[in-house]
């Protein structure tokens, strides 16, 4: 075999090495050039001449390929699951500014934290894409995740390494020991219309936009899948770094170019906040103009010691904010107006649109929320209506346009009784809301409860979605939560498209999900007004599901955070026989809830914590587990009745306030420490 003017034979591993190396330096030369300045030097045909040379050579030299090469992109085998991954720092949302007035006020809290220095901005389009973090360690891509919870994410590596805008090494001769950058994964508006397309034709369900067709294609089980869709990104920041000292975000950006990362070329840095208002203008008027979809502008101070300076909340940085584009409007026609069924009865109006285009998507449906609100809009069938995504996001119908009416139009009125299962519809008093009787009677609540219970959330059963929830409901395999403890792969075979694989990994996931939180399993019951924070209450308090069964009203209320109308719907709940009957079947059928809250002698109880800032090697979400599981509480605030501080890197204002209460401050080691002594 002859490559690169060189004879090869087994003897000649030193030459086939030498030639590999060049050949990945020159496939990175190409690719970067390509996937990244968009300034090819080559043809396609000569830059896939060299791919095929590399894995000739390396299927002749396995013992020379390593995971940064090229042709390791796509070569992963599919995983059944994806792990968690914690990442280095959190992934922060961003606080959002709809208004100039708002982007103003954001501006002169941000000074006023800077006790009026004048500050440098940097302004980066706001892409509508999935957010991921990829982590190098001495250059080398060795993981890459999804946002997740902000502390961690879906361990997606293989899925990433598909993209050839993420370079699986850094360029440059002295990469730092460790680095994390985060960007956004996307589809363009061409590839995501030629997806859908195909998905038309084979008569799949579409993507509702470009950010959700993005987000399943990193989820994909199967890396091939994700290499099959044109996926790219843009790097916008960094995450933790080892060896890697700047002095500011638009220096970041710099590196990021220089090290090989794709950046978005349309940034700006700004020393006035009138610079930042004309960019955002600007970037506005143009937004349909670009091949991607944006929803806004991201601003950022630059400095990384005014961030510091700065802070953070529980969920944001105040060092940045995202101004939000006022959302894409079109003008279609109502077909029709029907009345979907939820979780809980609820009755809501859905007006049926003749589809149009709104901010890059096309939209069938708007939602109506409530007959009120179909009263005080008055939207007909066969209305000419004004829509809008709302936050770019969900459709809604804004207002109709009354001079276009013909006569032809029809009023919309409430069903009398369920259209899914004809039990009777009410209306509570004093409510806005109109709800079906039917209960578990009613095949539209049941398949929404099925889903909720199923959720993240929740149990966290992954891969049982309303596809297989419908066909085992049809089957009769399952009339409701506990029967998917019951089910088995054998009688998963028997439904339609369900292949001896996947059978298992959904009894796989529905066994899994046994092991789980008291507040995940009371989350995931669908009570009215119990959210994941009710529930986590709850289950803090109760401790054991089979008290919460058997609690008074009262003793729900006395819960700090749960009041009266929240305890008045637990205990409805709980008093229904159906529902208790529920819960004893989950419990016998396996599922295990373990309570976060320590028992009343705990060596923490009363000992109320906060935590802020960064934990080295510890995330916060865990920290506030291990003090809870002793006995203590863990607030957002810091008041006089904190009990411990627990400070870790950029603490921000909190620290500030606890000392001036005087509340005990523990850093990290202290605080590790402290909990060797008490578990």
């Amino acid at each position: 075999m002859t490559a690169g003017g060189i004879t090869l034979t087994r003897g000649r591993s030193q030459d086939a090495a030498r030639r590999v190396a060049g050949l990945r330096t020159e496939i990175e030369h190409h690719s970067h050039r390509y996937h990244v300045l968009d300034a090819p030097e080559i043809s396609d045909e000569a830059y896939d001449a060299l791919v095929r040379e590399l894995q000739e050579l390396e299927a002749r030299y396995p013992e020379l390929v390593t995971p940064e090469s090229t042709t390791q992109r796509v070569g992963a085998p599919p995983s059944a699951a994806f792990s968690e991954v914690a990442h280095g720092s959190p992934m922060l949302s961003l606080a959002n500014a709809f208004t100039i007035d708002e982007l103003r006020a954001w501006d002169r809290r941000v000074r006023g934290g800077l006790e009026d220095q004048a500050p440098s901005y940097v302004c980066e389009l706001k892409i509508d894409g999935a957010a991921v973090n990829l982590a190098y360690e001495d250059g080398v891509f060795a993981r890459g995740a999804t946002r997740g919870d902000g502390t961690r994410g879906e361990d997606i590596t293989p899925n990433l390494r598909t993209i050839k805008s993420v370079p699986l090494r850094l360029r440059g001769s002295r990469p730092p020991r460790r680095v994390e950058a985060r960007g956004e994964v996307y589809l363009s508006k061409k590839a995501f219309e030629r997806i859908n397309g195909e998905r038309a034709r084979a008569g799949a369900t579409l993507y509702a936009n470009p950010r959700n067709a993005a987000a399943g294609a990193l989820r994909q089980i199967d890396p091939a899948v994700t290499a099959s869709r044109p996926l790219q990104m843009f790097c916008y920041g960094l995450g933790a770094r080892e060896g890697l000292d700047l002095p500011g975000h638009w220096e970041a950006l710099a590196w990021m170019r220089d090290a090989g990362l794709r950046t978005n070329p349309d940034v700006l840095r700004c020393d006035t906040l009138e610079d930042v208002i004309a960019w955002i203008e600007k970037q506005s008027a143009r937004r349909g103009e670009l091949p991607y979809e944006v929803d806004g502008v991201v601003v950022k101070i630059s400095d990384y010691a005014h961030q510091r300076a700065l802070g953070s909340t529980a969920s944001s940085p105040r060092w940045a904010v995202a101004y939000k584009f006022p959302a894409e409007q079109a003008v279609t026609r109502v077909g029709n107006i029907r009345t979907d069924v939820g979780r809980t009865g609820a009755l809501t109006p859905v007006a049926e649109l003749e589809p149009v285009r709104v901010g890059g998507v096309i939209v069938r449906n708007a939602t109506l929320h409530n007959e009120d609100e179909v009263r005080r809009k008055d939207v007909r069938i066969g209305d000419s209506v004004v829509i809008q995504r709302a936050g770019d996001v969900i459709p809604e119908v804004v207002s109709v346009l009354v001079d276009r009416r013909d006569g032809g139009e029809r009023e919309w009125r409430m069903p009398t009784r369920c259209p899914i299962c004809g039990s009777p519809v009410v209306r509570g008093e004093g409510e806005s809301v109109a709800r079906c009787t039917g209960g578990a009677s009613c095949p539209a609540q049941v398949i929404q409860q099925l889903l909720h219970f199923c959720g993240r959330a929740a149990m966290n059963i992954d891969g049982v979605g309303p596809s297989i929830l419908q066909q085992m409901l049809d089957a009769d395999l399952i009339r409701g939560p506990a029967d998917l403890y019951h089910v088995t792969k054998e009688q998963l075979l028997g439904l339609e498209r369900v292949a001896e694989k996947s059978a298992q990994n959904v009894v796989d996931a529905i066994e899994h999900s046994k092991d789980t939180m008291t507040a995940r399993l009371i989350y995931a019951l669908g009570i009215r007004h119990v959210g994941a924070t009710i529930a986590e209450l709850l289950a803090r308090n109760v401790g054991d599901i089979r008290r919460l069964l058997d609690a008074s009203e009262e003793e729900i209320a006395a819960v700090e955070g749960v009041g009266p109308v929240i305890a008045s719907s637990v205990y409805a709940y709980f008093a229904d026989a159906a529902h208790r009957d529920l819960v004893r079947r989950l419990l016998d059928s396996g599922v295990r809830p373990r309570s976060a809250r320590g028992t009343s002698d705990g060596p923490l109880a009363g000992k109320s914590f906060v935590f802020t800032g960064t934990l080295a090697g510890l995330q916060r979400r865990e920290a506030a587990e291990r003090v809870k599981r002793l006995g203590a509480s863990v607030s957002e605030t810091v008041s006089a009745k904190t009990s411990y501080m627990v400070a870790g890197e950029d603490p921000g204002a909190k620290l500030d306030k606890a000392k001036k209460l005087g509340v005990t401050v523990l850093e990290t080691e202290a605080f590790l420490r402290l909990m060797e002594t008490m578990e």
